[in-house]
């Protein structure tokens, strides 16, 4: 399954263009953020790119989960949100 990784300074609409093209090609994706401000930037993604698919008949779903990841040798926990088709 295709991850994308989600900062802070992400741009909302770039991300969810990048969701909407895994999701025709792959049938589900996975965003990863950690920090508010990039949980921020991913849920508005989300929620942009649910209206790029709507057109052809695709109806988005979120399931959010937390996710311990290694960065920089440092246990962080992220939250994982997979986004498939209902």
């Amino acid at each position: 399954m295709e991850i994308l990784k989600v900062a802070a300074d992400s741009k909302p609409k770039s991300v969810a263009g990048a969701l909407a093209a895994v999701v025709r090609e792959m049938g589900s994706a996975e965003l990863q953020a950690v920090g508010a401000g990039a949980v921020n930037q991913a849920i508005k993604a989300i929620a942009i790119s649910r209206g790029f698919v709507a057109p052809n008949g695709i109806d988005l779903i979120c399931i959010p989960a937390f996710a311990e990841i290694e960065i920089d040798d440092q246990e962080r926990t992220a939250i994982r949100f997979l986004v498939e088709p209902r």
